[in-house]
């Protein structure tokens, strides 16, 4: 299945709609994707994983290694997920205490501001 990136913003915050599977194959285009978003200065990035039918370990270190960007120059990530499956994934890594997980784009956008994110150690 091939991976399809979206861009949209809503206030200073650009929001990544990703639909498909995020593996070994297509995490490059996600990374280069955020890096565009951290090369034109915005820093606040809201990642919509609502349609990711799969991701890998290399999905998910695109993800922390953007949001350790990211954190470096003042800003924040925030993921998108409803999907059960790759719940899981997030918890039995870990990466639910790293990454901030919301439910919505609208939760997600409405904690983009807080400044309480949890330490990047992965």
């Amino acid at each position: 299945m091939k991976l399809s990136l979206s861009r949209t913003e809503r206030d200073d915050v650009a929001i990544m709609t990703v639909s498909g599977e995020v593996d070994v194959y297509t995490a490059p285009q996600l990374r280069s994707a955020l890096e565009e978003r951290v090369a034109a200065d915005q820093t606040k990035v809201v990642v919509d994983l609502s349609g990711v039918s799969f991701i890998d370990s290399t999905g998910l270190g695109v993800l922390v290694g953007r949001l350790k960007v990211l954190r470096k120059v003042g800003g924040s990530l925030r993921v998108v997920c409803t999907d059960e499956r790759i719940l899981r994934l997030f918890a039995i890594t870990g990466l639910d205490r790293v990454l901030p997980i919301h439910d919505s784009v609208d939760s997600a956008l409405a904690s983009v501001d807080e400044t309480a994110d949890p330490e990047v150690t992965a």
